[in-house]
């Protein structure tokens, strides 16, 4: 289960400290099986790993991080985050932190409809479409039943189907565009399997339907295959407060200042797009981390959010800030087709302790939790920009990189730490800091 009360200190802890407070977190005995999946050279991973990808040589590490206190519709997660860009769990926990005490994240799943489409060529009047679909849905329902019983049964299936004609593609082009609910897996196999039955259905049906004249029985089936744009499947995540309680430690403004700066700053990101991709992306940093550490599709994620973002044919910002009598409501709506069984999520060691550190959560839970962490990233980084500038916190966290890349010691490490608490962080500057203590 979420550990429920705030946790203090977790980046001061010791490593097995963190892992006996996560393990105590989830009810499990920390014991050598369960450590073993952190362990990336161990053959038992590697077999793992050869099983889902070809010519594999190596493995390909990325950090496992967790960010504690992330409260969302009242339960508070370990949220795992996958992700090797320097400060981004950092940032997501401190936002995090920021917002328990003023209640948390919201969120809910406005929709969770994903679509596929089978792509054909057909000599038919267009006008006869409409006309025709009602037999031809009801056909291609009846003889894909066996294939979606247990679907259905789970309370998912074939939601609808649409019959389209696009002539800028060619005059005789059309498609059927169909929805689907898949509960709590992403679904892509269950729909390409229904997609390519349709298409050896609709081939069937015009061969020798009643319903179509001899000049209407040609057709050519294109392909099947689902869409990875899923506008209609949306959550959204909010965090509200007074804005008197928006006053940020060190910031050297007040409240009322940080939330006009930070409600202009996101304005910005909505109308100028060389603003809204950077914006977005760091919504990214935070949603792609806990799609990867789950198992789930990050290319698709981010294909699906980025199309969306252009949905009005300009490219904007993800989230919206808004202040109203003395309210500070800060918002965000993006596609998530995401899954909690099936594929990675159970295959990969470490994907499926992510969904047991998250309580195995279902597809529309995990959705919430992923916007939340996105929501977190992007207050986070705007937090920074409109305060302290984004550097200085990027850079502190960015030192141990530079330190390492100088192969500097444990000792050089904590002086340089202490050194550049309160100085510019730069690799000429760390590098004079290290010949220097040599001397």
């Amino acid at each position: 289960m979420p550990h429920p009360s705030l946790i203090n200190g977790f980046s001061k802890l010791t490593k097995a400290q963190q892992r006996r407070l996560i393990y105590d977190s989830i009810g499990s005995d920390l014991n050598n099986e369960q450590l073993s999946q952190f362990d990336v050279a161990s053959e038992q991973l590697q077999q793992t790993m050869d099983n889902f990808s070809e010519n594999t040589v190596a493995n390909f590490p990325l950090p496992f991080g967790v960010a504690p206190n992330v409260l969302v519709n009242g339960r508070n997660y370990l949220v795992p985050m996958v992700i090797e860009e320097s400060s981004v769990v950092a940032a997501a926990s401190s936002a995090a932190k920021f917002w328990f005490s003023r209640g948390g994240f919201q969120a809910e799943v406005v929709a969770a409809e994903k679509l596929g489409q089978l792509h054909f060529r057909w000599n038919g009047k267009p006008e006869r479409r409409a006309a025709l679909l009602p037999r031809l849905e009801a056909r291609l329902r009846q003889s894909t039943a066996h294939l979606t019983e247990r679907m259905e049964a789970r309370g998912g299936g074939v939601l609808g189907l649409t019959w389209k004609h696009l002539p800028a593609v060619a005059p005789d082009y059309y498609q059927l565009l169909v929805s689907f609910n898949t509960q709590d897996s992403m679904g892509a196999n269950f729909i390409n399997t229904i997609l390519e039955e349709y298409g050896n259905q609709l081939t069937k049906w015009i061969a020798c339907s009643t319903d179509l004249s001899d000049d209407e029985r040609e057709v050519e089936i294109i392909m099947a295959i689902l869409s990875n744009y899923t506008p209609n499947c949306i959550v959204r995540a909010w965090v509200m407060a007074d804005i008197e309680a928006m006053q940020v430690a060190g910031s050297g403004i007040d409240a009322h200042e940080f939330s006009r700066k930070f409600e202009l700053a996101v304005k910005i990101a909505t109308e100028d797009p060389y603003r809204a991709v950077t914006h977005n992306k760091g919504i990214m940093n935070g949603v792609d981390a806990v799609v990867l550490a789950t198992g789930n599709d990050f290319r698709a994620v981010e294909a699906s959010v980025n199309a969306y973002a252009a949905r009005d044919g300009q490219y904007r910002s993800l989230s919206r800030c808004e202040i109203s009598t003395g309210q500070f409501l800060f918002e965000l709506s993006l596609p998530l087709a995401l899954g909690t069984v099936g594929g990675l999520t159970k295959l990969h060691p470490l994907a499926n302790f992510s969904l047991d550190l998250l309580g195995r959560p279902k597809a529309t839970e995990l959705m919430e939790i992923v916007a939340a962490t996105g929501l977190a990233q992007n207050f986070a980084a705007l937090r920074s920009l409109v305060t302290t500038g984004i550097q200085k916190g990027h850079m502190k966290m960015h030192l141990q990189n530079i330190l390492q890349s100088l192969d500097a010691n444990e000792c050089q490490r904590r002086e340089a730490v202490s050194h550049f608490a309160e100085r510019t962080v730069s690799h000429h500057a760390v590098k004079a800091f290290l010949n220097a203590s040599k001397e």
